[in-house]
Parts: C-alpha cells; sequence; structure tokens
C-alpha cells in the first residue's frame, strides 16, 4: 500500500510541476503581447495608426498633406487602417504563443480562434470616400426651381373642456367639505 501512496504523491507533484510551468509560459506569452503594437500607414503616407494588442487605438497621426483631402475620405482611411491594423493581431498572438506555449494546445486553439473571430480580416480597399449624392444643375429660365410650398400654419390645439360647478357643491372640486 506505501508504494500506491508513493505513485500519487508522485503523480500530483507532476501535475503540479506541469501546471506551474504551463502557467509560467502563458504568463511569458502574455507579456510578451503586453508591449505588442501594430502600426500601419496610407499608401501616400498621410496617415498612420497604431494600435495595441488589445486593438485599442494608442496613435493616430495626420499629416499636413492631408488637409487637400475630403474629410469623409480622411476619415475612411483612418477607420481602414484602424481595421487593417487589427485584423494583424491574430498573427501576433499566434506567433507568440508558437514562441512560449506552443500551438498544439487546445486552450492555444481557442485564444487564436477568438482573436480571429474579434479582429477579422480587414474589408477589401474598395472606395475610401462615401459617394456624394447627386447634383444638378439648373440653367436657363425654365428650369428655374420651383417656388417652395405655402407655409400652413401649424394645427391649433384643441381647447380644454373647461368642468362646470355643480351649484351645489362650492367646494372648488375636491370632492366634498373639509370639515365633514
Amino acid at each position: 500500500m506505501p508504494d500506491n501512496v508513493d505513485a500519487s504523491e508522485q503523480m500530483v507533484d507532476n501535475w503540479t510541476k506541469q501546471i506551474q510551468e504551463t502557467a509560467a509560459r502563458y504568463q511569458a506569452m502574455a507579456a510578451r503581447m503586453q508591449g505588442q503594437t501594430v502600426t500601419e500607414r496610407s499608401k501616400d503616407n498621410t496617415i498612420e495608426v497604431t494600435i495595441d494588442a488589445k486593438g485599442l487605438l494608442t496613435n493616430l497621426a495626420i499629416s499636413e498633406a492631408a488637409s487637400g483631402k475630403k474629410m469623409a475620405e480622411v476619415s475612411a482611411q483612418v477607420m481602414r487602417l484602424v481595421q487593417l491594423a487589427q485584423s494583424r493581431i491574430p498573427e501576433l498572438l499566434q506567433q507568440a504563443m508558437a514562441e512560449t506555449v506552443g500551438t498544439t494546445d487546445e486552450t492555444a486553439s481557442r485564444v487564436i480562434a477568438e482573436a480571429q473571430s474579434t479582429f477579422p480580416e480587414a474589408p477589401p480597399e474598395e472606395n475610401l470616400a462615401p459617394a456624394e449624392p447627386e447634383r444638378h444643375h439648373r440653367f436657363g429660365p425654365d428650369d428655374e426651381e420651383p417656388p417652395p410650398p405655402a407655409s400652413s400654419a401649424p394645427p391649433q390645439p384643441k381647447p380644454i373642456p373647461r368642468r362646470r360647478r355643480s351649484q351645489d357643491n362650492d367646494d372648488d372640486d375636491f370632492g366634498g367639505s373639509i370639515l365633514s
């Protein structure tokens, strides 16, 4: 029977050691990811964004050269660059895990899958600026804009009907004499 107790103690000691080693590897991975940042720049180098490992914007730089652009285009480029930078987080996480914890662990696979769902691939770069509304140009006397419609007066509220006092009840409509 002492052999079984010794074997059980050895098994518990091994589990404890494995758990401590795994925890140390995950702590090393977390520390490594803590300092990671991703920076993306626009093609014309007028906009630069930096995000941290959590996907939060930590720096935004817009150069003076962007002042000639439409603000809708600038804001669309900023959002696109943030999404692009965030989409690189799962790759950084996978690299940090491969170097510290390993990627064959089931927990590592779940963490990477969660990062991929939180920070999906950035949408393809298409038209960055939203479409402007169509403008119609009018020329000549025949194409004059019609006069605005006559403004109608706002509807008058209905008068609130007044309650008539009954002649036998002269107590300000409170439902009876205060002395009774």
